[in-house]
């Protein structure tokens, strides 16, 4: 793969805003530049300290004035609900049953699977998002549509086959044997193939039998690296189904606790209606909530507290920004931090741009214990980004040319931007989406590499 530089305005994070003053964590570059080779950053910085270490006849693509940000980064979203995006008038366990239990249910046709996860693979790259952690169904055909999707582009992502074996139509539920036969099998195909990470994925605690759930954690137990990822306390009504269901836990966290599904890299989506001792649990375990304003308002479930999980000294907790789909009303992490900060203003707090460039960015990979591989604009990091034209229509044109600083261009990109702002997506060092190819914005890894070959 040969090398290429990017020119722009640099934005990234050095460190968490919501533990430093917000102006100490963000890295900007006004005339900044990336070098991009075999899929890692190489350098990054000024356009003038970076220009000497280019090898010779390394092509720069110049951006101009545009932001050049990190890939970003969605911790819970649900590729099979894409058909339900929109359904109307529902709460969270009616709108399950009512539209996406029978959605769902047609991922048992792999060719379904297939078509669904291609058009996602590419709405999530219209959208800037190089990594997200995915639902697939119970079916194991849509999880192994997913991953070869997502292989073709050379997206980092995480995902699994969701395990249901109670509580749900007959079509989609399994059992524990079935369900650990699956998952081992997809986790023997997937799991480190490439860029491509596998998690043990029970929906939520009233789908699972106990044994199923003990099941999950013997599977965490067996491999190294897995994720897991489930729904916590959602809404009300859930967390009293699951006091009923559970009536010896403590808390919902608890039911998952017992079966060992708190750890590292475990991410639990929504966690709005939490108790301290969840909070703390999750903080020492080094777990991960997924914030998901937009499907949380849009179902009515309840306003996540975000300050007082990520912002609490005491016990900080990771949190990544979701934005869950079909429930949420879009893939675009601007749009979602835009629901976010009015959420925030529920609890009479302030989420800053730079925090919510935090969320979309390092701090989502941090959430997923990825920051290590992405998040980030650093030499060693995997060379995914996103390049944001604040000039994309003529409302943030003119909005624009008023910013007096970056976060507040930034901050009036999360209330007035929509996918027309990404123009282009990179992914291991390849521009695998560019707006402005007027016949096929989109360029499968394999495509791109012939051509450069040629």
């Amino acid at each position: 793969m040969t090398a290429v530089a990017l020119r722009g305005q640099l934005l990234s994070l050095r460190t968490d805003p919501f533990l430093q003053p917000s102006a100490e964590c963000l890295a900007h570059e006004t005339d900044g530049a990336v070098l991009l080779r075999e899929g890692l950053i190489e350098a990054a910085g000024s356009w003038d300290a970076v220009r000497p270490v280019l090898p010779p006849g390394t092509p720069v693509v110049d951006y101009g004035d545009a932001l050049i940000v990190p890939g970003f980064v969605d911790a819970h979203v649900h590729y099979p609900q894409l058909s339900v995006i929109g359904a109307f008038g529902e709460e969270l366990l009616p709108w399950l049953e009512r539209y996406v239990f029978p959605a769902e249910a047609r991922f048992a046709d792999p060719a379904h699977a297939e078509r669904v996860a291609a058009l996602f693979l590419r709405e999530l790259l219209r959208a800037g998002t190089t990594t997200a952690a995915v639902y697939c169904t119970v079916h194991p055909e849509s999880v192994d549509a997913f991953f070869r999707q997502s292989e073709r582009f050379d997206t980092r992502m995480v995902a699994g086959k969701v395990l249901m074996d109670r509580n749900a139509p007959p079509e989609l539920r399994d059992d524990v044997r079935r369900g650990h036969d699956d998952s081992q099998a997809l986790i023997g195909r997937w799991h480190g193939r490439g860029r491509q990470c596998y998690a043990v994925t029970p929906r939520f605690a009233p789908s699972c039998s106990p044994e199923q759930l003990e099941m999950a954690g013997a599977l965490l137990r067996q491999h190294d690296g897995l994720f897991l990822q489930t729904h916590l306390s959602e809404n009300r009504a859930e967390v009293d189904w699951v006091r009923d269901l559970f009536p010896d836990a403590r808390d919902y966290l608890d039911v998952y606790d017992r079966a060992g599904l708190v750890g590292p890299r475990s991410v639990f989506g929504h966690a709005i209606h939490l108790g301290e001792r969840e909070l703390c649990r999750c903080h020492e375990a080094h777990a991960a909530f997924a914030h998901c304003p937009t499907s949380n308002l849009f179902l009515g479930s309840g306003a996540f507290d975000l300050f007082r999980a990520a912002a609490d000294r005491r016990r900080p907790v990771r949190v990544g920004l979701g934005t869950d789909v079909g429930a949420g009303t879009s893939l675009f992490q601007l749009r979602t931090l835009g629901e976010a900060y009015k959420v925030a203003h529920l609890h009479n707090r302030r989420l800053d741009a730079v925090q919510s460039l935090w969320l979309a960015t390092a701090g989502g990979a941090r959430a997923l214990h990825l920051d290590h591989r992405v998040g980030r604009i650093e030499a060693g990091l995997e060379a995914d980004l996103c390049v944001l034209d604040p000039r994309a229509t003529p409302l943030l044109a003119f909005r624009a040319a008023q910013a007096e600083t970056v976060s507040d261009l930034l901050f009036a990109l999360t209330t007035l931007a929509d996918e027309r702002c990404v123009r282009a997506t990179w992914v291991a060092g390849r521009p695998v989406y560019d707006r402005d190819r007027t016949v096929e914005p989109f360029r499968e890894a394999s495509v791109l590499e012939s051509e450069t070959a040629r």
